[in-house]
């Protein structure tokens, strides 16, 4: 074999050993924004799950205070007739 041709398959092996190396590494850096991906959405559900869980109570205490307030305005009523 000349020269030439062990110097152009070994620029061939490692050029392919390189792109092999490359596709690999972008493979794993895709799988991982993937990954942190479904990881925020998961979170984002979650939190908006706890969120909607906060409305529902805050609309409960809501109504709570205002027939409170209401009550109290109706005895104040009574109380000056």
């Amino acid at each position: 074999m000349s020269r030439t041709s062990k110097v152009v398959l070994g620029l061939s092996v490692v050029l392919t050993v390189a792109t092999v190396a490359g596709v690999h590494l972008k493979q794993r850096q895709d799988q991982q924004r993937l990954r942190d991906g479904v990881i925020r959405d998961i979170e984002r559900q979650n939190r908006k799950k706890e969120n909607i869980r906060l409305l529902g109570e805050q609309i409960i205490l809501t109504e709570q205070l205002e027939a409170e307030r209401e009550k109290t305005l109706l005895a104040k009523d009574l109380k000056k007739h």
